[in-house]
């Protein structure tokens, strides 16, 4: 409920502020609520009179929030579910992962859909664990709609998310894997299709003592990047990924047309993305992956810096790896394509929406 007006007066005494400016931001249906709330109590007027902003950049009357108090609505009338798998290394800290369940759920409430999170510890993932955690962890991946594997550092359940990779490919799940889980599906591809068994990443190889050498490091240390001053060393910010390869039949690649709102579209030759990382797809065995059908169909403005792999459509609904984290730049009501995808996808919408024939909730 509202604060009444005694409890106003009263926080306004031990504050020293204004009653009108003590603004009560009680229980809502949902978060997104908020900003509609707090315009009720007419925060934006405050905001403009304590900071003598002129009218010309601030008008009196309310700020438009039609569009967002819409998304709001709609949110509490969802009645469809989806379920996603979040294939992670530190499970037990979810806050690590916030970006990229904001990302899965603006990318739900773009689909109309509640979003179910299940959570999978990436070990648990891995045969030589507890036998009840393994069979638990595995039911998850299976029973889900979907599955995201996002980023991280270190060997300790890479294993689990290649094996992810795996089972998403082998049985058709929806895919997308960002920065690590990008990396795990070159190397399970490299592993099981190519037949490189001890195909790795140089990350593990150099840094596990108990990782035996591997010849085929599928993935290297940027040449670029100090190895040994990890400060303020990796690949950073906001980049250029060129959409440079289509599929056989000359269609865009499935992330590319994502991006430009469907095929009909006119289609974007390049996007900006963040990043976050200090390994890459090795160069040396680019050409023998992509020919062997995992297409890196995105790449930075030298072409030799792979950024997004996928499985063609007709292959598979969704397979999708970029090397960026597209999460950082997601926004409730504009949705992190590569997001926005895997739920389509897992949803069984994502063949309509590239025709044009389902439209963003």
């Amino acid at each position: 409920q509202p604060l009444e007006d005694s409890t106003k007066h009263k926080i306004s005494n031990f504050c020293h502020v204004p009653p009108t400016h003590v603004l009560s931001v009680h229980d809502v249906t949902n978060i997104y609520q908020v900003p509609n709330l707090l315009q009720s109590q007419l925060l934006h007027q405050l905001i403009q009179r304590s900071l003598n902003m002129p009218p010309s950049i601030m008008s009196a009357s309310s700020p438009d929030l039609g569009l967002w108090q819409q998304m709001a609505d709609a949110l509490d009338m969802f009645e469809k579910k989806v379920t996603i798998a979040l294939i992670g290394k530190y499970t037990g800290l979810q806050d690590s992962y916030l970006s990229v369940i904001k990302a899965l759920k603006h990318a739900s409430i773009a689909c109309g859909c509640q979003l179910q999170l299940s959570w999978v510890e990436a070990t648990h993932l891995e045969q030589d664990n507890n036998e009840e955690e393994y069979l638990l962890a595995w039911n998850k991946v299976k029973e889900a709609d979907g599955v995201i594997v996002p980023g991280g550092f270190g060997n300790r359940g890479f294993l689990g998310k290649v094996l992810t990779a795996e089972y998403c490919r082998i049985h058709k799940k929806p895919y997308l894997g960002v920065c690590l889980g990008f990396q795990a599906q070159v190397v399970e591809y490299a592993r099981n299709v190519l037949d490189w068994k001890d195909a790795n990443s140089a990350e593990f190889v150099e840094n596990d003592d108990s990782t035996e050498e591997c010849s085929k490091q599928v993935v290297i240390f940027m040449p670029e990047i100090d190895k040994d001053n990890m400060g303020g060393t990796m690949r950073l910010g906001t980049r250029v990924t060129k959409f440079t390869h289509k599929h056989a039949d000359g269609s865009a690649s499935t992330l590319q047309s994502i991006y430009s709102g469907g095929q009909k579209q006119q289609q974007r030759e390049e996007v900006l993305e963040r990043h976050r990382h200090r390994y890459e797809v090795n160069p040396e065995y680019v050409e023998e992956i992509h020919e062997a059908g995992l297409k890196f169909v995105g790449r930075d403005e030298t072409g030799t810096r792979m950024e997004v792999a996928e499985l063609p459509r007709e292959e598979h609904p969704y397979y999708i790896g970029c090397q960026y984290h597209p999460e950082f730049l997601s926004r409730p009501l504009h949705p992190s394509p590569p997001f926005h995808g895997l739920i389509l996808a897992a949803i069984g919408e994502l063949g309509d929406f590239l025709v044009g024939t389902k439209q963003q909730q």
